[in-house]
């Protein structure tokens, strides 16, 4: 396995970690446990270190799923990751009261990493007012948390900000070959390594959009090695990337962590041919997709009904993959509820989107290319 250090922290960890945000589910939509526990077991055995839960993921229960699986290791085999939910946060006490009920829910002592979750400029506004991050330091001193950073979702200007404003441990970045031009992207990676700030990448192949590309796409790959899957350049990719030190795959079934496993057992970061074959590809599907909804949930639920992620993943999946009948079939199947078109325009999506996307607007597209 890959290992990485953290010389700003004087610690190593596996390069590939595991995101509990996709664990496979049952006919009910709760996680698959025994699937899900054979899945980590085989990562950790295999020299996984890095495990990355958050308070919401799986509707709550990943955090004290993966508490109870890890309960079998040594509590040194391994470093958990989670994060504070800071659009839950309305006074420092309820910020604490929140962490302590995260160290329950995992049944830990302390957590090695320890996030300000999916920061952008408002949710930073409430970190300020509400001194979290002093809180943060004092639970640091009570020996709870040991390292302090945050993932971030915005616009570069305010991960600029931000990073400038604490001597923070490392900070977690959407990275991927199609999102370097977007949210701290390129710029944030320079900013980071000026500073010393290590980086964890999350969404290193884009919710899964990179593991599966259309022919043409996907010969660019073959036609210089047959034998790496997709998933395994857009990896290497961000492993290339200065100053990345860990990075976060949300597995969601055994064949994909067989998968990354292979890929950080015999790592190599990507040569410069390597590199402009990834950047050919980017350019062409930045050419073809309607919208950067990675999938994440966090527009979710809508107070109307509308199932928003599914409603554009057909419709971005529809013209990066050029296959109509297969994506518009899929959009008509939906229940009528969960339809781009039962929208009611209320805005509570865009005020939780990561991304920043213009949902409203672009449901409008997705009625107009699917229902026309």
């Amino acid at each position: 396995m890959e290992k990485r250090k953290f010389e700003k922290l004087g610690i190593e960890s596996s390069l590939l970690g595991f995101g509990c945000m996709r664990f496979p589910l049952d006919e009910n939509g709760n996680i698959e446990e025994k699937e899900a526990e054979q899945m980590l077991d085989i990562a950790i055995a295999n020299g996984v270190t890095y495990i990355d839960t958050a308070y919401p993921y799986h509707n709550g229960d990943s955090e004290p799923f993966v508490g109870k699986v890890l309960k079998k290791y040594d509590r040194h085999q391994y470093t958990l990751a989670t994060k504070l939910p800071i659009w839950n946060v309305n006074s420092q006490q309820e910020a604490r009261e929140i962490f302590e009920s995260q160290l329950q829910r995992l049944d830990v002592e302390y957590v090695d990493f320890y996030l300000l979750h999916a920061l952008d400029e408002k949710k930073w506004e409430k970190v300020l007012e509400y001194h979290i991050i002093e809180l943060c330091e004092q639970l640091r001193q009570e020996g709870k948390i040991k390292y302090l950073g945050f993932s971030f979702h915005d616009e570069y200007p305010v991960f600029e900000k931000i990073l400038k404003a604490h001597d923070w441990d490392f900070c977690q970045l959407q990275l991927n070959y199609m999102d370097m031009n977007i949210q701290a992207g390129q710029k944030g990676v320079d900013l980071a390594n000026q500073l010393g700030v290590p980086i964890v990448v999350m969404e290193p192949i884009k919710g899964g959009s990179l593991a599966t590309l259309p022919q043409d796409v996907t010969q660019m790959f073959k036609d210089y090695d047959a034998n790496r899957t997709l998933a395994s350049w857009a990896l290497r990719y961000v492993g290339t990337l200065p100053g990345v030190k860990v990075i976060l795959s949300g597995m969601s079934t055994l064949s994909q962590v067989e998968d990354n496993l292979k890929t950080f057992e015999d790592y190599q970061n990507l040569n410069d041919e390597e590199m402009n074959i990834v950047q050919k590809v980017a350019d062409t599907l930045h050419a073809r997709t309607r919208n950067g909804c990675t999938g994440c949930g966090y527009c979710m639920p809508c107070p109307f009904g509308v199932d928003i992620p599914a409603n554009f993943r057909y419709w971005n999946n529809c013209f990066v993959y050029d296959d109509e009948k297969l994506f518009k079939g899929k959009y008509e199947k939906m229940e009528d509820q969960a339809k781009a078109s039962h929208c009611q325009q209320c805005g509570a999506c865009e005020r939780m989107c990561p991304q920043q996307l213009p949902i409203r607007e672009d449901l409008k597209r997705v009625v107009q290319d699917f229902e026309r």
